[in-house]
């Protein structure tokens, strides 16, 4: 297959309360509960985990929301809340169909550019330990192990990455 041939990935910036966005936020959610449990999502647990970790701030002014589409597909998402002096990088999401086609890629490379053209100088985040993949797509892209910044329940790690 040629270059020419394969999809590319685009990038467009919506709200969360829109029928693709609350689709692709509810597949994070729902992915993010199996592997912290380690078993099936039960009844009602992804629309608790949806409520006690809301996205409805990932729009202007407190925020963004970027879905990604592969081709045509829908494919992904990623999140940025804006505090003072940095953005908190959310919801960083590949449906696993278009994982390992750079993705995540280009997420980051979408979400960088709008914080750069929001003034910011920096983008911090939190995960957990069992997120070992997305922890290896920040390090690869420049984000650093920093000390904890936050005290959520699902923080093991904090990463930075300076934009300018």
């Amino acid at each position: 297959m040629t270059s020419a041939l394969r999809p590319t990935w685009a990038t467009t910036t919506v709200r969360p309360d829109q029928p693709d966005a609350a689709l692709l936020l509810r597949e994070y959610m729902t992915e993010m509960v199996v592997r912290y449990h380690r078993r099936p999502a039960r009844t009602g647990e992804v629309d608790e985990a949806l409520a006690e970790m809301p996205s409805d701030d990932l729009t202007d002014p407190t925020g963004v929301l970027v879905l990604a589409h592969h081709g045509a597909d829908l494919a992904g998402c990623a999140g940025l809340r804006w505090w003072p002096d940095w953005a908190e990088l959310t919801r960083v999401f590949i449906r696993p169909a278009h994982r390992g086609a750079g993705g995540g890629t280009a997420l980051l490379a979408a979400v960088e550019q709008r914080a750069r053209a929001a003034g910011v100088d920096r983008i911090r985040l939190d995960t957990r330990d069992d997120l070992v993949e997305a922890r290896a797509l920040y390090a690869r892209h420049g984000y650093v192990e920093i000390p904890a910044y936050s005290q959520g329940p699902y923080a093991d790690h904090w990463f930075e990455k300076r934009l300018r």
